[in-house]
């Protein structure tokens, strides 16, 4: 390793964060442009099985409130290929290797909303899951990456209060908007809470095998129980 590169290293390690016009290694820059289009990526392809939802949302207000989401996401998606760009890589061959499958997003993304409870989840659940670890990126070693990921994270907020509210509205209605709930949190909670090893998953369960979902009528909290298991859900 040349002594540039040491430096360069111990400089990011120790907390120091570089610009687009600094000095890069090949292989940091190689790497950095990988994570950041995976992440613009995931940030476009998640508005997909969203957006299917806009026109068959029960009110205009939660339309309108979907339509804000699905625009924000494609917003995120165009001010990280910016960064990306910025590393090397045209927008266009960003889209390009996208569609041809050469490229990834995250795969949460792959699954189908099949109800309405599946949007509530989705905003509850994937963005929680996905601002955890967003909010690291807000002091990482790029500072064009982390500037634009203070925007993304407020409003990725946003995105869980308003999954939140679609969660709790149908949790103290009928019976049926309960079951929506339910069986939707069902599917969506191993995905929204896989952890990076195959051996470690999360088994939620009523009486053993299913995620729970409960709330207390005239109440605004809701509450997902599940336990522990090495097993698989």
């Amino acid at each position: 390793m040349e002594q540039r590169e040491r430096e360069f290293l111990e400089y990011v390690q120790g907390g120091g964060q570089v610009e687009a016009g600094d000095w890069l290694p090949d292989e940091y820059r190689a790497r950095l442009r990988k994570f950041i289009e995976m992440h613009g990526n995931s940030e476009l392809m998640g508005v997909l099985p969203e957006r299917e939802w806009i026109l068959r949302a029960p009110t205009l207000q939660r339309k309108l409130a979907l339509t804000a989401k699905v625009q924000d996401e494609v917003g995120h998606a165009q001010l990280i290929y910016r960064v990306v760009e910025d590393l090397g890589k045209p927008r266009e061959e960003c889209l390009d290797d996208l569609i041809s499958g050469k490229s990834k997003f995250h795969n949460v993304f792959h699954y189908p909303t099949k109800t309405w409870g599946d949007v509530g989840v989705i905003a509850w659940l994937v963005d929680a899951a996905a601002i955890i670890s967003q909010k690291a990126l807000l002091k990482c070693s790029y500072a064009p990456y982390a500037r634009i990921m203070k925007k993304i994270c407020w409003e990725e907020s946003f995105h869980i209060l308003h999954g939140r509210d679609v969660i709790l509205t149908l949790m103290n209605g009928t019976d049926d908007q309960r079951e929506l709930v339910q069986e939707a949190l069902n599917r969506w909670w191993g995905s929204s809470t896989a952890t990076r090893s195959s051996q470690s998953r999360t088994r939620c369960s009523s009486g053993g095998s299913r995620a729970r979902a409960t709330t207390r009528r005239g109440s605004s909290s809701s509450t997902a129980t599940c336990r522990r298991s090495g097993s698989s859900a």
